[in-house]
C-alpha cells in the first residue's frame, strides 16, 4: 500500500457563505457562543511564550431546517489542526479496553475473518487495529496526521497518511481495497466537510460491508452540559435524529445503535447500504430516537435555551478557584485534554489561579496549555507538590484518574469534577 504524504485540503470544498454543512441553509441560530480561543491542541512550547497565538471563535450554531449543531467553516486549515497532532489515544488504558472489547464484538458479530478487510478513518496510533492484526484479520488505517502516522507504522500498522473523503475513496477502491468493516471513533465530529466524507464511507464499503462511527451523542453534551466537548476541531454536533437524514441523503441507512458511557456519553451506530439486506434493529434505533425527542431535540427552541446552562459552569468553577485561593489551598489539575482547554479558555482560568496540570503523555509534558498557559508536568508533580485539591479536567475517564491518583487522600487532598457541576470528591 503507498503512503500518501500530501493530505487532500477538505476546507477548499466549504462553502464561504456560512451555510449548514450538511443542507446549505444559512445558519444564523446560536447554541452557544464560548468567545474566541486558541486551538485546543495548539500546546505552546516553553520558547514560543511570548508569542501572540491565534485565536479563532468558537461559536456554535444551530441549523433551523435539519437541526444540525455545527461551527461555521473552518477558520484555518488541517495541515494546522491535525497534521502534526498531539493525542496518542494508546496512553489511556480504559480507551485501549474500549478498543479491544470492540474488536472482540465485531469479529463476534460479523464473524470477520483473514478474508476481510478492516479500515479504520482517524486510526492514530493503531491503539485499535493492532487487536484486529492480532485476529490475523487484513488492516489498514487512514490517519492525516504524520507524526501519529508515523508511529503506527513502525508498530506494523498499514497506515495511508491522508484526510478521509470521496477523492482518498476511490484512490484506495483504486488500489483494491473495499472495506467489509469500515470504523471511525471519534472522527466524524471532526469532517468539515460533511457530504464528501459520506460519499467516500458509501465509495469506499463492500456490497455487504458495515460502518461503525462512535462519537459523543448531543442529547448528552445538553444533558450534562458537556459543552468543553466543544472545540475548533469539532465542527458538528450529532443527534440520532439529524444523522438518519444525513445517511439517507447518501443512499446509505442505519440498521443498529449501541448507547456507550465513553466521553460522557457517545453512540455508535451501525450502517449499511440501504440495498444490503441486513437486519434492521428497529427497536434499538427508536428507543433512541425517543430519547431524543421527549428532550426536545426536534424542536428548534430546545437548542436556543442551552447557552445559560454554560455560564453556570463557568460561574462555579471560578467561585472555586477564587475562593481556595483566599483560603491559602492549592488547587492542580490532571490531563491536558482538549475539553480542558476549552473549559479553562471559556472561564479566562490563568496559571495565577491554577498553577500547573500534569499529564501522562511524554507528548504534552514540558508544554503548556493554550491560552491558559499552566504549565504542563509528569503525574510525579502530584506527590512533589501535594496539593489540597486536584481538578480532573478530563473528567469522562475520572474513575481511572481516581484511581490512579489515589494516593493524594494520604495528605487530605480531594479530587474536583468541573463538569455537569462543580462536585468535590
Amino acid at each position: 500500500m503507498k503512503i500518501i504524504l500530501k493530505p487532500q485540503l477538505l476546507w477548499s470544498h466549504m462553502k464561504s457563505d456560512s451555510q449548514c454543512r450538511f443542507c446549505s441553509t444559512p445558519l444564523q441560530h446560536t447554541f452557544c457562543d464560548l468567545g474566541h480561543t486558541p486551538l485546543a491542541n495548539a500546546y505552546v512550547k516553553k520558547e514560543h511564550l511570548g508569542r501572540e497565538e491565534p485565536t479563532f471563535p468558537l461559536h456554535v450554531y444551530v441549523c433551523d431546517n435539519c437541526l444540525l449543531v455545527q461551527l461555521k467553516e473552518a477558520q484555518t486549515t488541517p495541515e494546522g489542526m491535525f497534521s502534526d497532532y498531539s493525542y496518542f489515544s494508546s496512553y489511556s488504558a480504559s480507551w485501549l479496553q474500549h478498543a479491544k472489547k470492540y474488536t472482540d464484538q465485531m469479529t463476534q458479530r460479523f464473524s470477520f475473518s483473514s478474508g476481510h478487510q478492516v479500515v479504520e478513518i482517524a486510526s492514530n496510533d493503531g491503539y485499535l487495529l493492532q487487536y484486529f492484526k492480532e485476529k490475523g484479520i487484513p488492516i489498514l488505517g487512514i490517519e492525516p496526521a504524520r507524526n501519529i502516522a508515523k508511529v503506527a507504522i513502525e508498530k506494523g500498522i498499514p497506515t495511508h497518511i491522508a484526510f478521509f473523503g470521496e477523492e482518498t475513496a476511490r484512490q484506495l477502491v483504486q488500489d483494491g481495497i473495499h472495506a467489509d468493516l469500515l470504523l471511525g471513533n471519534n472522527v466524524f465530529a471532526h469532517v468539515p466537510h460533511l457530504n464528501d466524507f459520506v460519499k467516500g464511507m458509501k465509495i469506499i464499503l463492500a456490497p455487504e460491508g458495515v460502518i461503525t462511527l462512535e462519537f459523543p451523542h448531543l442529547l448528552q453534551l445538553m444533558q450534562q452540559n458537556q459543552f468543553d466537548t466543544i472545540y475548533h476541531e469539532h465542527f458538528s454536533y450529532f443527534s440520532l435524529l439529524v444523522l438518519e437524514k444525513v445517511f439517507k441523503a447518501h443512499g446509505l441507512e442505519l440498521f443498529d445503535v449501541e448507547e456507550l458511557p465513553t466521553h460522557g456519553g457517545s453512540l455508535r451506530v451501525y450502517v449499511k447500504h440501504q440495498e444490503s439486506p441486513r437486519k434492521i434493529e428497529q427497536q434499538h434505533l427508536q428507543t433512541v430516537l425517543d430519547k431524543e425527542k421527549k428532550a426536545g431535540l426536534d424542536k428548534l427552541e430546545t437548542y436556543l435555551s442551552y447557552a445559560e446552562r454554560v455560564e453556570k459552569v463557568k460561574t462555579s468553577l471560578l467561585d472555586f478557584l477564587h475562593q481556595a485561593q483566599k483560603a491559602g489551598k492549592t488547587v492542580a489539575a490532571y490531563g491536558a485534554p482538549a475539553k480542558g482547554n476549552t473549559l479553562l479558555n471559556y472561564c479566562k482560568v490563568t496559571s495565577s489561579l491554577l498553577p500547573f496540570t500534569v499529564d501522562l503523555s511524554p507528548h504534552k509534558q514540558g508544554h503548556f496549555l493554550p491560552g491558559s498557559h499552566v504549565p504542563i508536568y509528569s503525574p510525579e508533580k502530584i506527590k512533589e507538590i501535594q496539593p489540597d485539591y486536584l481538578l480532573i479536567l478530563p473528567w469522562n475517564l475520572k474513575s481511572e484518574i481516581m484511581e490512579q491518583m489515589g494516593t493524594i487522600r494520604s495528605w487530605g487532598g480531594q479530587f474536583v469534577v468541573p463538569i455537569p457541576e462543580l462536585e468535590i470528591l
